[in-house]
């Protein structure tokens, strides 16, 4: 069975040394998506401290990942990694229901969520 996401080791290392940076260790990791961006859709991460019944819960590399179940489709197989270059060091996220992305690679639309896009 596919995860809605997974993600790398390397992520997960990335994720969990910014959670020790902000003391925030006990927290879980919310993956989600919102209205907005060029192509309208956009991703978030952050740290959240509550789990609620509107949230699928996920266990990856010893991270507890929340993703509302509202965006469980939209988000159902992408798959986050970090890659280090010489230009410094970011999250790359690959969703393969994404149709269209725009060039800051953090804006997306669905063919059946086209969300809400704003100009760049």
């Amino acid at each position: 069975m596919t995860e809605i996401v997974s993600i790398s080791e390397a992520a997960a290392f990335q994720i969990k040394d910014m959670m020790k940076e902000s003391e925030e260790e006990q927290a879980y990791l919310r993956v989600g998506v919102k209205g907005g961006g060029c192509s309208g859709l956009s991703y978030g991460m952050g740290f959240e401290h509550e789990i609620t019944d509107e949230d699928e819960i996920l266990k990856q590399h010893g991270l507890t990942i929340l993703i509302k179940k509202e965006d469980a489709p939209i988000l159902n197989g992408t798959q986050i990694d970090y890659k280090q270059s010489m230009m410094g060091g970011g999250f790359t996220i690959e969703n393969p229901n994404a149709i269209a992305n725009c060039g800051c690679g953090s804006s997306f639309r669905t063919a059946v969520n086209t969300g809400t896009p704003e100009e760049c």
